[in-house]
């Protein structure tokens, strides 16, 4: 409470601004230009010259302040860039004056006036108007010595964005990421979709979702697990031939390198299509997407030089695990499995260990060694739940993943469409559920019954912003604007 009442308090120089006729916190500001157009305009000045006819005004932060007798010296900084005020004291009102003693570093402010180059060569802009913004009641750390420890850098992350470059960067080219993936799908004939976020039964993936309430209704309800699958293929049945949705997943799971708990993730729905058409549609999206936000194919990620303009190789599932770990997955058994896991010196979770989940595991020690890019497929029926069987051999799907620097960044199917098999798959799951698995998918009846009425023969394929993560060489945390955190105890 103590803490409460000192933030109720207006520091005295808050006072002094307002006695002066300012408002410390001022309503709008009207602009008519940037600090970038500026710098565009007038970069090519000659040392020592002005021009006095135009008039700006811009308006941003103040990075720094430098006293030289008469004159105030100030770094501006917007959006778009900064640059340099020069201020000759004694040409502003005395009221002004008075204002620029009370404001520092930190303070936004809106300037007007003309741009000039210093002896120097420094563009800047020589003001004649100056008023206050917004009052700083906190100064910014200074950009050489500011946050290093990383949980203070993600709690402020508005400082971090101001003092770092590169992490402002970052979100600019998130944004760009998935702005190039929405006009890729648009230019190739989807449609994009918004499908529910808390439903009945979390479908569509195998993961523990998160729990509400809605009082309301008085039910419990699941926020979803991925971007809307079951729901798309229902759009299927209802004669939407290609749709897609981007937008937050939720998975009640751990924390590391590649996962967090909400993040942004896309999925495509696409009628008459297969996996093989689905594969080839994803590596041209990939390749528009990193050429379009990165400027290359070429990255460094994770220990591995990726080029995705190489070919895309195929990697059997199957010989994969058979050629790391000398297990045959589709003639095993769970006590092999566990013992080729501790040989491997390879963790589980031994509680809610079953055959589907040991083979996944087998898996993943097999991944880091690929380096791709490339099409993870042939999975076993047992660990692909929604994917169509093989017809050559029923015990195989027809999924993808997409392999990059050992790890899977994209996931898709020919869908299964057949209502009987998907019911007994749900049957399956449903079962490792009840044994304790709480990743296992539940049984969806709405959804067998929408395809008792026929879903077309479609392919699927969903990818989240670990996909982003991995092109820039971060963490997924480092990659999401305010990764979550625990709060901070008072």
């Amino acid at each position: 409470m103590l803490f409460m009442q000192e933030q109720l308090k207006y520091p005295e120089v808050i006072e002094k601004i307002k006695a002066l006729g300012y408002e410390p916190y001022a309503r709008k500001f009207d602009r008519n230009a940037t600090i970038s157009e500026i710098r565009q305009r007038f970069e090519s000045l000659k040392p020592d010259t002005r021009d006095e006819s135009v008039i700006f005004r811009i308006a941003g932060r103040i990075r720094t302040r430098r006293e030289h007798g008469k004159l105030i010296f100030m770094d501006l900084e917007d959006f778009s860039g900064r640059i340099q005020l020069y201020i000759e004291v004694a040409k502003l009102t005395k009221r002004e004056q008075e204002l620029l003693m009370l404001i520092s570093t930190s303070d936004i402010i809106g300037v007007s006036g003309f741009p000039l180059k210093t002896k120097r060569g420094e563009l800047s802009l020589y003001v004649k108007e100056i008023t206050i913004l917004t009052k700083a009641l906190k100064t910014i750390p200074n950009e050489w010595f500011g946050l290093k420890d990383q949980e203070t850098r993600y709690r402020q992350r508005y400082l971090d964005i101001l003092i770092n470059k590169e992490v402002k960067d970052m979100i600019i080219k998130r944004s760009l990421f998935w702005q190039n993936m929405r006009e890729f799908l648009l230019s190739k004939g989807f449609i994009e979709v918004e499908t529910p976020v808390l439903e009945s039964r979390a479908g569509g993936a195998s993961a523990k979702p998160f729990i509400t309430h809605h009082n309301a209704l008085d039910i419990d309800l699941y926020l979803r697990i991925c971007a809307g699958e079951l729901w798309q293929k229902r759009l299927l049945v209802a004669g939407f031939e290609k749709t897609f949705e981007i937008g937050r997943v939720f998975r009640n799971e751990g924390i590391d390198m590649e996962h967090a708990q909400d993040y942004t993730m896309m999925e495509f729905y696409w009628a008459y299509a297969n996996y093989k058409m689905a594969m080839e549609l994803v590596e041209e999206m990939y390749k528009n997407i990193a050429l379009k936000t990165f400027g290359t194919l070429k990255f460094e990620m994770r220990g591995f030089s990726v080029d995705l303009g190489k070919k895309w190789e195929e990697y059997d599932y199957v010989k994969t695990v058979k050629k790391f770990t000398d297990i045959d997955i589709l003639n095993t058994n769970l006590e092999e499995c566990l013992k080729k896991l501790n040989e491997l010196g390879v963790e589980y979770d031994k509680k809610k260990i079953n055959l589907e989940r040991a083979i996944d595991n087998l898996w993943k020690y097999c991944r880091k060694k690929i380096g791709g890019p490339g099409f993870l497929i042939n999975h076993p029926v047992i660990v692909s739940p929604l994917a169509k069987r093989n017809p050559e051999n029923p015990n195989i799907t027809e999924r993808f993943q997409v392999i990059i620097a050992g790890s899977e960044i994209g996931n898709g199917y020919s869908e299964l469409n057949d209502p009987v098999d998907q019911a007994t798959r749900f049957v399956e799951q449903q079962k490792l559920r009840e044994a304790g698995d709480e990743e296992a998918q539940m049984f969806d009846r709405d959804f067998v019954e929408a395809l008792e009425y026929g879903m077309p023969p479609a392919a699927g394929f969903g990818v989240s912003e670990r996909l982003f993560a991995f092109f820039a060489n971060k963490p997924v945390r480092e990659a999401q604007i305010f990764p979550l955190l625990r709060p901070e105890k008072e």
